[in-house]
């Protein structure tokens, strides 16, 4: 059983940055795909980032390329989403997911393991 707590968010201006943090715990050596999620009030769950065997790390929504930068300490069991140019439309809870698979994907279904997300607010 591999459980994710996610930690870092909070409020921040616009233009200025958050480091979400995600530690797992449990059998971590079932993890091979790590991904971060986000949801806005009103809206779906929207994938923003993976890392995977096979792609590496990549980042979804164009919206995040250049600003937000998702790295994993194997070692530690920690994984980091760096947000940097924050803006109003980046608010949402952020959530931590993992699983075993060697492919990413952006949909919520394909990770069995959640954490139970932490909230970030961009606002003046």
């Amino acid at each position: 059983q591999v459980q994710l707590v996610e930690s870092g968010g909070g409020l921040v201006q616009p233009g200025g940055s958050l480091r979400l943090s995600c530690v797992a715990s449990g059998i971590i050596f079932s993890i091979s795909r790590m991904g971060w999620y986000r949801q806005a009030p009103g809206k779906q769950r929207e994938a923003v980032s993976c890392i995977s065997g096979y792609h590496g790390t990549i980042y979804f929504p164009d919206s995040v390329k250049g600003r937000f930068i998702f790295s994993k300490d194997n070692a530690n069991n920690t994984a980091w989403l760096q947000m940097n140019d924050l803006r109003p439309e980046d608010t949402g809870v952020y959530y931590c997911a993992a699983t075993s698979g060697y492919v990413c994907y952006d949909l919520p279904r394909m990770y069995d393991i959640w954490g139970q997300g932490t909230q970030v607010t961009v606002s003046s």
